[in-house]
């Protein structure tokens, strides 16, 4: 009966987990064991983090406005509601942007609103 050698599928399957742990501290990234563990953690804040980068963003953008509003002597929230009565297509990505770079812009749509 010829010889078997084993192991192809299974070092092939650690190889594979062990490149996904790359850059990771300690012996987090070459040891198969504890690579898997913090693997299991990562991917699963990888996938939560990606919702809370939406979240902080969007809060970002909201103290940028509210700065911005805040100089004319208005609140982000009735600022808000007037360019929503005025029919104003900006999302707040925009207005943050605007409010920091370029302020003159950003005064133009605010006097537009009122």
């Amino acid at each position: 009966m010829p010889r078997v050698k084993r192991g192809v599928r299974a070092t092939k399957r650690r190889k594979r987990l062990l490149q996904h742990t790359k850059g990771f501290l300690w012996t987090r990234k070459n040891k198969y064991r504890q690579a898997k563990e913090a693997l299991l953690h990562a991917w699963s804040f990888q996938f939560a983090d990606r919702k809370k980068k939406k979240r902080e963003f969007r809060k970002l953008w909201t103290v940028k406005i509210n700065a911005a509003t805040r100089q004319y002597g208005v609140a982000y929230s009735k600022f808000i509601n007037q360019l929503l009565k005025a029919n104003v297509a900006i999302d707040r990505k925009i207005l943050a942007d605007l409010a920091e770079h370029e302020p003159k812009v950003f005064e133009h749509i605010f006097k537009q609103v009122q």
